[in-house]
C-alpha cells in the first residue's frame, strides 16, 4: 500500500507547489540566461516546500489509517460481545426445552397415577357404603335384643339367650374393627390423591412458567428493538360530552370515593388539565393511580423522551403513564407515591414517599421525602433529579450517560444501583455490567433486589384514622392479583 501510495503523494506535492506560489508576488521579469547557463536543478526552497508538503500529508494519512484501525477493532469488539450474549441465550433455551421434555413426561405419569387413584377412591368409598349398611342392620338387630332383655326385665334369662346376645356384641365388635380399619385405609388414599394432586399442580404451574420464559426469550431481540405502543391520548370534548367532562373524577382515590370499587381502566380529569385514561388499584382502602407496571418482560422500556413523556405499554399488560399525566396529578397536592416490589423468591415489600413532580421546564425534576414501608430507601440520592432517558441526558454523571449505559428512562443522579424501569430479565444475569442494565432497587451497598413484578402508584395523602390500615392492605390487590394469574 505504501508503494503505491508514493506517486500519488508525488502528484499531489506537485499539484499543491504551483498552488502555494500563486499566492505571491510575481517576481519582477529577468532578462533571460543564455540557453547554455541555464540550470537543471530546482531551487533550493522549492524543494524545501515540497519536502513538507509531502511530511505534513503522510502523517495525515497515517493518522487517518491508525484512526480507522481503532474504528474497526470497537466494531470487532462489539459483534464479539453480540455472538456471545446470543449464544448465551441459545443455550438458556436448549436448557428450558430439556426441562421442558421432561417435565412432559412426569407429567403424563402422574396423570395415569391420578386416574388410577380416583378408581381405588371410588371403590373404597362403595365398600364403605355397603359395610356402613351391614352396620345399620346390625344395630337394628341389637335394638331388637335391648327391646327383649327389657321385657325379660323381671323373668329369668336363659342360657340360649346370653349366647346369642354374647355372640351379636362379638359379631359388632368385629364389624367396628373392619369399618376402622377400611376407615383408615381410605384417608391414607385420600391424602396420597391429594399429594399427587398438588405435585400435577405444581409441575403444571412450573411448565406454564418454563413455557412463558421460553417465550419471552426467543422473542427477547423482537422485543429489545421494537418501539412500545402509545397509551390512549387526551379525551376531548368530540368523544365525550362536555357535561360527561366537567364531572369526571380529579383522580382513582376521588372515583373510589364515589362508591367504584373494581380494578380497572377509567378517565380522570386532575384539576386544571385534559381528561385521560388511567388504570386505578382500588384494594387498598382509598384508590390509587397506577402510573408504572412491569410484570412479564412484554413492553421494551428502553424508550426515547417523548415515550416516557406521553406515556406507552398496555393498560392490561405492562406500561407507563406518561411524565405528563403524573405531574397532571401531583400538581394536585399533598400527593403519596407508593411503590410495591416482588422479588424472584416471592418476597413482597413496600415504600412511600411524599411526593411531588415539577414540570417540563425543569425536566420532571422529582422531590420525595420517605413516609413509611418494609424496604430501605436508596431514593434519597434521587430526590431532586431531573428526568433522563438515552437521548436527553439529565443526569448528574459528568463522563456517562446513565439512561443509555443501564437502559431505561428514570431519575439518575450519577447513575447509581436503582431503576425500576430497566430491561426485563427472565434470569438473573452473571455479570455484573448485565445486572445493572435490569430492573434494580439497591440501597446503598447492600446487595441489590432481581425483581420480577414492580407496581408504581399514586393517591392522596391519607387522613390518620385510615392511616394504619392502609399501610396493613397495601401489599394486596390488583399489583398482587395479576401476579397469581401470571403463575397460575
Amino acid at each position: 500500500m505504501r508503494i503505491t501510495l508514493i506517486p500519488l503523494l508525488l502528484a499531489l506535492a506537485a499539484a499543491c507547489v504551483p498552488a502555494l506560489c500563486g499566492n505571491k508576488e510575481q517576481p519582477v521579469p529577468q532578462p533571460e540566461a543564455p540557453v547554455g547557463t541555464r540550470s537543471h536543478f530546482a531551487a533550493l526552497d522549492d524543494v524545501r516546500l515540497l519536502a513538507n508538503g509531502l511530511l505534513q500529508l503522510g502523517q495525515s494519512l497515517r493518522e487517518f489509517v491508525q484512526k480507522t484501525k481503532g474504528q474497526i477493532n470497537d466494531i470487532l469488539q462489539k459483534l464479539n460481545i453480540f455472538d456471545h450474549s446470543f449464544y448465551q441465550l441459545s443455550v438458556f433455551a436448549s436448557q428450558i426445552k430439556e426441562e421442558e421434555e421432561e417435565l412432559k413426561k412426569t407429567t403424563v405419569v402422574l396423570k395415569a397415577n391420578s386416574e388410577e387413584i380416583k378408581g381405588l377412591s371410588v371403590e373404597i368409598s362403595s365398600k364403605v357404603d355397603s359395610i356402613l349398611q351391614e352396620k345399620s342392620r346390625l344395630q337394628n338387630k341389637v335394638d331388637g335384643m335391648e327391646e327383649k332383655l327389657r321385657s325379660l326385665t323381671h323373668g329369668l334369662v336363659t342360657s340360649e339367650q346370653v349366647g346369642e346376645i354374647n355372640s351379636l356384641k362379638e359379631l359388632i365388635h368385629s364389624q367396628e374393627r373392619s369399618i376402622t380399619e377400611l376407615l383408615n385405609a381410605m384417608r391414607e388414599q385420600s391424602d396420597q390423591l391429594n399429594h399427587q394432586r398438588i405435585m400435577i399442580k405444581t409441575l403444571e404451574e412450573k411448565f406454564t412458567v418454563n413455557t412463558l420464559t421460553q417465550e419471552t426469550i426467543e422473542r427477547m431481540p423482537e422485543i429489545l428493538n421494537s418501539e412500545a405502543p402509545t397509551l390512549t391520548p387526551y379525551l376531548t370534548s368530540s368523544s365525550t360530552s362536555t357535561t360527561d367532562m366537567m364531572n369526571l373524577p380529579s383522580d382513582c382515590s376521588d372515583l373510589f370515593n364515589r362508591g367504584e370499587g373494581v380494578s380497572g381502566v377509567y378517565a380522570i380529569r386532575p384539576t386544571g388539565t385534559e381528561p385521560f385514561m388511567a388504570f386505578c388499584d382500588m384494594s387498598i382502602n382509598h384508590g390509587a393511580t397506577v402510573i408504572q407496571r412491569r410484570r412479564d418482560g412484554s413492553v421494551n422500556f428502553d424508550q426515547i423522551w417523548d415515550k416516557y413523556e406521553n406515556g406507552f405499554g398496555d393498560f392490561q399488560g405492562e406500561f407507563w403513564l406518561g411524565l405528563r399525566k403524573i405531574h397532571a396529578l401531583a400538581a394536585q397536592g399533598n400527593s403519596v407515591l407508593h411503590i410495591q416490589l416482588e422479588d424472584w423468591k416471592q418476597g413482597r415489600h413496600f415504600i412511600e414517599y411524599r411526593f411531588y413532580l415539577s414540570g417540563l421546564e425543569s425536566n420532571y425534576t422529582i422531590h420525595l421525602t420517605h413516609l413509611s414501608g418494609d424496604l430501605a430507601d436508596p431514593m434519597s440520592n434521587h430526590t431532586g433529579m431531573m428526568f433522563s432517558t438515552k437521548d436527553r441526558d439529565n443526569d448528574n454523571h459528568q463522563d456517562s450517560n446513565c439512561a443509555h449505559n443501564y437502559t431505561g428512562g428514570w431519575w439518575f443522579n450519577a447513575c447509581g444501583e436503582t431503576n425500576l424501569n430497566g430491561r426485563y430479565f427472565h434470569m438473573r444475569p452473571k455479570g455484573r455490567s448485565e445486572r445493572r442494565r435490569g430492573i434494580q432497587w439497591r440501597p446503598g451497598q447492600k446487595a441489590s433486589y432481581s425483581l420480577k413484578l414492580t407496581q408504581i402508584s399514586v393517591h392522596p395523602m391519607a387522613s390518620p384514622s385510615t392511616t394504619s390500615s392502609t399501610s396493613a392492605s397495601s401489599e394486596t390487590g390488583v399489583f398482587l392479583r395479576s401476579s397469581t394469574r401470571i403463575l397460575q
